[in-house]
């Protein structure tokens, strides 16, 4: 982030599935939400103290295992409230447990949000506020973060360095999932910088130059068509 940014940020991926849990930080307070806190809370929350933030809130995407598992015990751990995904997500968050015996993740726990988020939304970290944008293809309720001044996004599963999300899960679809990347994403500007929930940052200029799914000359030749 530059000197003049309203949030601090860092990434800790969490999981055998190394997924990004983002941290970010009211820059003025140092109040912080946890996005995606999949698992490997302990971890989580000794390195959120190391750099003097204190957990105000938690985000969540979308309601995979491995991107919400470790909501209720960060919840139990600090008291912050849990704000996402969409009610559409709510059945996968009920099936946290199953999918943890099936992935060898075993502490995840499901969990009600004290808030739901739609559209048009927007959450609070200290003095600090983020959009909300309802981005449906991975999942029905995926959800994403974006900080405007910041230009920053943390966009769970929508959208990948070079990839997109997958949509062979219950209740995926890929026209929905490129329609939230080209409806929701792109008109927020090419220099916006996003977390991906897997692997590296990106840019959706980047991506809209380079991405093999969504590039805008793919998209264009697959209309052609």
């Amino acid at each position: 982030m530059t000197s003049d940014s309203p949030i601090k940020a860092f990434i800790a991926p969490v999981t055998p599935l190394a997924q990004n849990c983002t941290v970010v930080a009211c820059a003025k307070t140092n109040r912080a939400a946890v996005i995606d806190p999949g698992g490997e809370v302990d971890h989580l929350l000794a390195e959120i103290a190391r750099r003097g933030f204190t957990v105000e809130k938690i985000w969540i995407t979308h309601g995979h295992l491995d991107h919400a598992g470790g909501a209720a015990a960060l919840k139990a751990a600090t008291g912050a409230p849990i704000e996402g995904p969409h009610p559409d997500d709510q059945f996968w968050i009920e099936r946290i447990e199953e999918d943890g015996r099936r992935y060898g993740i075993p502490d995840g726990r499901p969990f009600t949000p004290d808030r739901w988020l739609d559209e048009g939304d927007t959450v609070q970290v200290g003095e600090t506020s983020f959009e909300v944008f309802r981005c449906p293809g991975h999942t029905p309720g995926h959800v994403v973060f974006f900080q405007r001044q910041a230009r920053f996004a943390q966009v769970g599963d929508v959208l990948f360095k070079g990839s997109i999300g997958r949509t062979d899960f219950p209740r995926g679809n890929h026209a929905d999932l490129i329609a939230s990347i080209t409806g929701k994403l792109w008109p927020l500007g090419d220099d916006v910088r996003f977390v991906p929930g897997h692997g590296p940052m990106s840019t959706f200029g980047e991506e809209r130059r380079s991405n093999p799914f969504v590039a805008d000359h793919v998209l264009a030749r697959a209309a052609a068509v």
